[in-house]
């Protein structure tokens, strides 16, 4: 049988405020455990909850980016649990009047077509503690800095019908996130991560199958391969007369491997009712504009602008307009070079394998965009070739410094004087009669022959164009 796979993401993504969602506590990542959870977030007797204004106007901006309605009242509700982490024994979050309601995003499929996810709803809600096992060998550590943090909860239609269409849909609401500056997307720190709902059906049913939730992933390799699995899971289930549980499972990275936390809840099992110590949160159309301004330029029109502007490629505009830093930084070269070709050129190329060798993000770029800017306009002046600018980079990435100041201490001007390039090739050509004559009579390939002679004679330094041009002259 043929089985279709439905998929449909829940994302939560940190917002990137200072404060916590309810109190005054700090949302910096990376302090001594329990050093940021003030008397709200560990829900101390009396304490009443007060809303950040910021995280509505980062839920309504995303809303925005989604081209998404957006909730004129939204209201909060309490969610009963309980777990260790959470020490009100609720979470406050949105179920039934959400800040952000029906939206959509495009995504681009291998084959290089697009295709559209429905994005049901946004809410807003706050993050839980950590518990800790690593350093307890018999007991659980907690640890209450990151609760109390906002969240937006962006729940997906089950439109993805792959675990590639899942990550492709992933990494776009993930550059959307960060481009429009409401979170940092940090995997690594949890700012970033989703619960994947995997079900099977045979191809053609109208119906959906038994939905399994994999729980709390944070890459998009891990997010791939854990759908794959449970795909694989689910139907060596069915085809052996098996059914499927609808229940919450983890993948496990180092057994690569889903396997079951606990049944799978619905909304009433939670006991949902509003909150009563907030208030619904009512927003107007002219709020609703004012913060439709504070929008960056979008990716899609980035992309258009870098090719009508810049007459950039459509994949090298795509490559800098899918991360704002990226394109950031494009800016800064672009216009200090005025050249945006070989600011594109030498961005994607030499930068970007620097930094993926090194593991390095656009935002740690040990070459500031002005110093490299700096290095390209020494290309575009021919005061040194392509060739030596990539010596001259790697200094500048390694010990840092400035372009002009490295080709001046280590001697790397190229040598434009055509005398002293002619002075070369004809010792070149004195030192090679065999090839001279085999040219002339028709082997023409041998040119690439006398000018890598030419630029290992000069070490590198002789202007390739002259050289070429030089080399025809005394060639006929």
């Amino acid at each position: 049988m043929q089985w279709e796979v439905v998929i449909g993401l829940e994302i939560h993504t940190q917002l990137a405020t200072k404060s916590k969602i309810f109190s005054g506590a700090s949302t910096a990542y990376g302090a001594e455990p329990n050093t940021q959870a003030c008397a709200v977030d560990m829900a101390l007797p009396g304490v009443l909850p007060v809303f950040n204004q910021k995280a509505l106007e980062m839920a309504v901006k995303f809303g925005l980016a989604i081209d998404a309605e957006i909730g004129k009242r939204s209201v909060f509700d309490r969610k009963n649990y309980f777990y260790p982490d959470s020490p009100k024994a609720y979470q406050i979050s949105q179920l039934y009047y959400p800040i952000v309601l029906t939206g959509h995003v495009d995504i681009e499929l291998e084959d290089g077509s697009t295709k559209t996810i429905g994005v049901t709803r946004a809410h807003l809600e706050e993050d839980a503690g950590k518990s800790l096992h690593e350093n307890f060998p018999s007991e659980t550590g907690i640890d209450l800095n990151r609760a109390g943090t906002p969240l937006l909860e962006i729940v997906s239609e089950p439109d993805m019908r792959s675990a590639q269409e899942a990550v492709a849909y992933m990494k776009k609401i993930h550059s959307i996130v960060r481009h429009i500056g409401i979170s940092d997307g940090n995997m690594q720190e949890g700012s970033f991560r989703c619960d994947a709902n995997v079900s099977i059906r045979p191809f053609g049913q109208k119906e959906f199958g038994t939905r399994t939730e994999l729980k709390n992933i944070n890459s998009f390799r891990f997010v791939e391969t854990a759908i794959e699995i449970e795909v694989e899971r689910q139907i060596e289930i069915l085809e052996s007369d098996g059914r499927i549980i609808q229940e919450t499972r983890l993948y496990d990275a180092d057994k690569n491997e889903t396997r079951s936390m606990r049944s799978k809840e619905e909304a009433n099992d939670y006991r949902y009712f509003p909150c009563p110590d907030l208030l619904p949160i009512d927003i107007s159309d002219e709020e609703i504009e004012k913060i439709r301004l504070q929008l960056p330029e979008m990716q899609e029109e980035k992309l258009a602008r870098y090719q009508s502007d810049f007459k950039l490629s459509e994949k090298d505009a795509g490559i800098i307009a899918s991360n704002i830093s990226l394109s950031d930084y494009f800016e800064i070269l672009q216009a200090k070079t005025n050249d945006a070709k070989i600011s594109a050129n030498w961005l994607i190329g030499e930068l970007s394998a620097y930094l993926n060798k090194n593991s390095l993000d656009i935002t740690e770029s040990p070459v500031s965009a002005e110093n490299f800017a700096g290095l390209l306009n020494r290309i575009l002046d021919n005061t040194i070739s392509g060739k030596i600018a990539k010596e001259v980079f790697e200094v500048m990435a390694t010990e840092g410094g400035e372009a002009d100041e490295i080709i001046e201490s280590k001697g790397l001007k190229q040598i434009t004087d055509t005398g002293a390039i002619e002075a070369i090739i004809d010792e070149i050509l004195a030192n090679n009669p065999g090839q001279v004559e085999q040219y002339k009579a028709g082997k023409v390939q041998l040119l690439g022959f006398f000018v890598g002679q030419t630029m290992k004679a000069s070490k590198g330094k002789a202007n390739p164009g002259q050289v070429n041009q030089l080399l025809k002259q005394k060639l006929g």
